[in-house]
């Protein structure tokens, strides 16, 4: 896990910024919820839920954009990420 001065949350959501330039971004840091459970960790920072509308994402299918947040966040998802639900959109989509 990267050992700089801020909490994995911002890094996601900084990370996302720069790579996709999204309409809106939201990380939410659900680890509390599965204390006891697979993955989790004293402290946390384990396990989130991303909403994330993008231009960049008009015409990819739900897979194709699990793919690009994924990419973006293989070394969070390597080190120390558990478990990433995303909630990719295309801008206008409901």
């Amino acid at each position: 896990m990267p050992s700089d001065d801020i909490n994995t949350a911002d890094r996601i959501e900084k990370k996302l910024t720069a790579a996709l330039a999204p309409d809106s971004v939201k990380v939410l840091d659900e680890s509390h919820q599965h204390e006891g459970h697979a993955g989790h960790r004293p402290g946390g920072q384990t396990h989130f839920r991303v909403y994330i509308v993008a231009q960049a994402f008009v015409g990819k299918t739900r897979v194709d954009r699990h793919r690009m947040v994924n990419a973006i966040l293989s070394d969070e998802l390597k080190g120390g990420v558990h478990a990433l639900a995303i909630h990719a959109q295309a801008p206008g989509e409901n």
